[in-house]
């Protein structure tokens, strides 16, 4: 959800993996349309990386989809990837080989043309390097790269991957200069060389500021003279405030959903000259289990806190509705979706059902369980929102349920060390499709790390899934994946935002 002064031909534009800032007075076409103001977006995330092979979090993937080009793009408001620095893309060999053919013209922001040599490099250095933070998982099924000629990059794939182009039209397929980034490791200076519709002119803790690219060449248009993107480190109320004031033209991720709501409910808000803009999102935000926990590793204590969980009240009371209920691990407006976890679980708290799984299990004491939460990365209210939910589950009288915080880089390292019972892992997908909410969670090097296991899983359907081109016809197998793990519970959806 995203808050601006009024500006014309000023939109802030998101897709589901990224949001561009060439939203922000953009339309499809390329070059450069008699550009407008300069622009000012607020923003409580930073920018963790400059360089795509490292870089995993929105505020990083906001810089490597305005500087660098992709060979395919998500457009405005679409879901199909298609042509950006390339303008033909097609697989071959029954979805294990794709080949792109590039745009004539194009050129880096230093002068330098782009050739399918920098294509092969790009992708090649980010496997190569597999920074942790980076997207490397993302390219595991590329076998190799070969370039016939300086406008033709072909990628041999280890098996079938029909999601092979949602992959690279992500910041995971941003292309850099090879004369520019090392082979073998990062890109340590700060800035960033691309050819995207923006260059980067200077990057702090404080700020980013970018110009217009003249030499672009891709399907947008841009209608401002540059952005300059401010960072609020967290700070809600600061960015709140800018906005009021007027030192920001936009506010993107980072209001706290009572400001916006207050803001959408203002009678004032239309003489300030503010606007709220609210679009779909497959944001979403999960409960997760420690499968080898001695508490929550036992499926009866895991079924009474999904009989007792109070999704509505928890975003009208927490989120203020800026965000929905979600009962399955693919949100709504993605492929496949279903209702899993409504349909065995209910929507309304259930204590006496809750009850009954524990007594049937021996289990007739107060179950004591720790929520563990990091707003430093999912924003102050994942603290609200955990109170909420231990609320809920300690007013059954059936569990005695606290809550506490962790910085997030002590987070991380206590969820891999197995200390953590209960915690929160919120997702911004990386491409819309059921593939990117399924795959990092519960195939083979997960993101959860909590320890849960299923072959059916991993070793049949999320493969078999990525050998069908037709989106539409892995509706049940992923409807059977969603089925699956709403009755071992691994996760507990809690919502999808705005």
């Amino acid at each position: 959800m995203n808050v601006s002064k009024r500006w014309t031909n000023t939109i802030l534009g998101a897709g589901l993996a990224v949001t561009l800032l060439s939203g922000c007075g953009l339309q499809p076409g390329g070059g450069t349309d008699k550009p407008g103001n300069s622009i000012v977006v607020g923003m409580s995330d930073s920018i963790l990386a400059a360089d795509p092979a490292s870089g995993y979090d929105p505020g990083s993937w906001l810089l490597f989809n305005n500087v660098f080009q992709s060979l395919l793009s998500f457009p405005r408001g679409g879901a199909t990837p298609q042509p950006e620095a390339a303008k033909y893309c097609a697989f071959e060999n029954g979805n294990r080989t794709y080949r792109c053919t590039l745009r004539d013209g194009l050129a880096f922001s230093n002068g330098n043309s782009l050739t399918s040599e920098d294509v092969k490099y790009s992708f090649d250095r980010a496997i190569r390097i597999n920074d942790p933070a980076g997207p490397a998982p993302l390219l595991s099924t590329i076998a190799e790269i070969t370039t016939p000629d300086a406008e033709t990059v072909v990628f041999e794939l280890k098996v079938p991957d029909a999601t092979f182009p949602n992959k690279i039209a992500s910041g995971a397929g941003s292309i850099v200069d090879h004369s520019e980034y090392p082979a073998d490791s990062l890109r340590k200076d700060g800035k960033a060389v691309g050819s995207g519709p923006y260059t980067l002119n200077s990057l702090d803790k404080s700020k980013a500021v970018f110009s217009v690219n003249s030499g672009y060449r891709g399907t947008a248009r841009v209608k401002n003279s540059g952005i300059t993107l401010d960072f609020f480190g967290g700070d809600q109320k600061k960015l709140a405030s800018a906005l009021e004031k007027g030192d920001i033209d936009v506010a993107y991720r980072g209001l706290s959903a009572r400001d916006i709501s207050q803001l959408e409910a203002s009678t004032s808000a239309a003489d300030s000259g503010i606007n709220v803009v609210e679009g779909t999102s497959a944001e979403v935000q999960h409960l997760v289990f420690n499968m080898k926990d001695p508490v929550v590793g036992r499926l009866p204590v895991r079924k009474a806190i999904a009989y007792l969980l109070n999704r509505d009240a928890l975003v009208s009371e927490v989120y203020h509705s800026t965000a929905t209920p979600l009962y399955s691990i693919i949100p709504a407006g993605i492929t496949a979706h279903n209702t899993a976890f409504f349909d065995m679980y209910g929507g309304d708290p259930q204590p006496a059902k809750a009850e009954q799984v524990l007594r049937t299990a021996g289990i007739t004491g107060k179950v004591r369980l720790t929520l563990w939460s990091t707003p430093s990365r999912y924003g102050p209210a994942t603290d609200d929102e955990f109170r909420a939910i231990a609320k809920q589950l300690n007013a059954s009288g059936l569990i005695d349920a606290e809550v506490k915080s962790l910085p997030f880089d002590q987070y991380e390292k206590r969820i891999a060390a197995g200390e953590l019972g209960v915690y929160v892992k919120g997702w911004v997908p990386d491409y819309p499709d059921p593939d990117n909410f399924t795959q990092p969670f519960f195939g083979k090097d997960n993101v959860l790390q909590n320890g849960y296991v299923n072959n059916d899983i991993t070793d049949r359907i999320i493969p078999d899934t990525a050998a069908h081109a037709e989106r539409g016809t892995t509706e049940n197998s992923f409807g059977e994946l969603q089925d699956d793990v709403a009755e071992d519970l691994p996760i507990l959806p809690l919502w999808q935002g705005k």
